[in-house]
This record gives C-alpha cells, sequence and structure tokens, in this order.
C-alpha cells in the first residue's frame, strides 16, 4: 500500500484546518500557503473532504472552510479512505478482485494480516491524536 499524494495532503489539510481554527472559515490560498501545496491540488482534495462530509464550506468574502466536526471525532482511516479509495496492499483481499485461488493461496494470510494491521492501526487513530 502507498499512499498518494492526495491522502497524505489531505491530513495535512484537515490539521491545518484543526489548529487554525478561531470559529471562522480559513480560505483555500491560507491553507494553501502554509501547507504549500498549489491551490489547485488543494481544490481538487478539499472536494474529496467536502463530499465525505468533513467540511463545512462557506461562500462569498468571509467564505472557506472549517471541520464540520471536532477533530477527536475523524478516524484517520476514514480521511485516508475518502481521498485513496481502499487502503488494501493487494486486490486480491477486495470484492472485485477476489480470485478463485484464494483458497489454497499460499500467500493470501499473510496480505489478509498485513490488511489487518494496516486497518487496525489507520481506523484506531484520530486527527486528534496527530494534532497532539
Amino acid at each position: 500500500m502507498k499512499v498518494s499524494t492526495k491522502g497524505r495532503y489531505a491530513l495535512r489539510v484537515m490539521i491545518d484546518l484543526a489548529l487554525n481554527s478561531n470559529g471562522k472559515y480559513i480560505t483555500s490560498k491560507e491553507i494553501s500557503k502554509r501547507q504549500e501545496i498549489s491551490n489547485k491540488y488543494l481544490e481538487q482534495i478539499i472536494a474529496m473532504l467536502n463530499k465525505a462530509g468533513y467540511l463545512d464550506t462557506a461562500r462569498g468574502n468571509t467564505g472557506g472552510y472549517k471541520l464540520a466536526r471536532k477533530p477527536n471525532e475523524y478516524i484517520i482511516g476514514d480521511i485516508l479512505k475518502a481521498t485513496e479509495g481502499n487502503l488494501t496492499p493487494i486486490d486480491c483481499l477486495t470484492e472485485e478482485g477476489k480470485c478463485k485461488k484464494q483458497e489454497r493461496c499460499k500467500t493470501y494470510f499473510f496480505w489478509k494480516g498485513l490488511d489487518d494491521a494496516i486497518n487496525e492501526y489507520v481506523n484506531n487513530k484520530t486527527l486528534e491524536d496527530l494534532i497532539k
């Protein structure tokens, strides 16, 4: 499993919003500057986070973005899945990629164990954990 820049930047954006929140909306330009992410790429990531329901947005002169919930209510695995899709290390562990050899595959349990370890880790960390 390799997390792309979208996943890594999504975590940075969420942390930025949590740390810089004062009840007001934060513009993408402010986030872009602090995180050194191009505004165009940032807007793609924000769209994914917004679609997942993780952000409150407002338009206009005082518009921008802020977290929809408290940092301790965001699971890191959910944020990564919103930007990366599934985090499964190999396709045969997904329903779509399930192969006929799974029953007799000598490596299946190795990959399944790795998948379980990844999910256990990312699903037991919150945005608040990263902030601390």
